[in-house]
């Protein structure tokens, strides 16, 4: 088996390595497009024997972490940084019409910056998911196509510009790490975090 080494360390202050397989970092700017952001996601928490998320940048630093997915059955979860700093925070909107989950600034409870709802089977709708802004005066929308469960999605904006891509990783020799691993593209100047919290909200609905 080969190793994630990632270019951080523990909480124990030592440096950190895992056995999952053939894992490492994407390169810089390694998507089709120049200046595109490609982060390596891994389904693993910094934390043993907890579910989550560890996202590196095309260096190998830590840039993104959830360390417990426990919460999310009271529907709730946290996206930190490399810290542990709470960025977004996601919450499950409860009575609504299909999965929803609300995007919130920090960890703040009040306020949601932008809301991603699963398609609802009998509705007429394309794509596996919508996600809007709920800010005042804004109007942002965006679709997810694709399949998450295959990691093959794709989120436009309201151009069909293709703004953030999820795709499974490959090793070096070409052959895909499975679905523990894979890469997030995103187009320059959007939310690196934001796109991330879409990827958290599809976990749940779709994984």
């Amino acid at each position: 088996m080969a190793r994630v080494y990632p270019n951080h360390s523990g909480a124990n202050g030592s440096s950190s390595s895992s056995s999952v397989g053939s894992v490492t970092p994407a390169p810089a700017g390694g998507g089709d497009g120049e200046g595109e952001t490609v982060l390596t996601v891994w389904r693993k928490s910094l934390l043993l024997n907890f579910g989550g998320f560890t996202v590196f940048d095309g260096k190998g630093d830590l840039v993104f972490r959830v360390d417990n997915y426990s919460s999310a059955s009271n529907g709730e979860i946290m996206l930190m940084d490399a810290s542990g700093k709470s960025l977004l925070t996601l919450r499950r909107k409860r009575l609504s019409l299909g999965e929803n989950w609300l995007i919130y600034h920090g960890d703040e409870a009040a306020g949601p910056r932008f809301s991603v709802k699963k398609r609802v089977p009998f509705l007429p709708s394309k794509g596996l998911a919508s996600v809007t802004s709920r800010g005042i005066g804004s109007c942002s929308s965006y679709s997810v196509v694709g399949s998450y469960s295959r990691l093959r999605c794709t989120v436009y904006d309201g151009l069909r510009r293709p703004i953030v891509v999820v795709r499974r990783k490959e090793a070096a020799s070409g052959v895909a790490l499975g679905g523990d691993v894979f890469l997030l593209t995103i187009l320059p100047g959007f939310d690196a975090s934001l796109a991330m919290a879409m990827v958290i909200a599809l976990e749940q609905m779709f994984h």
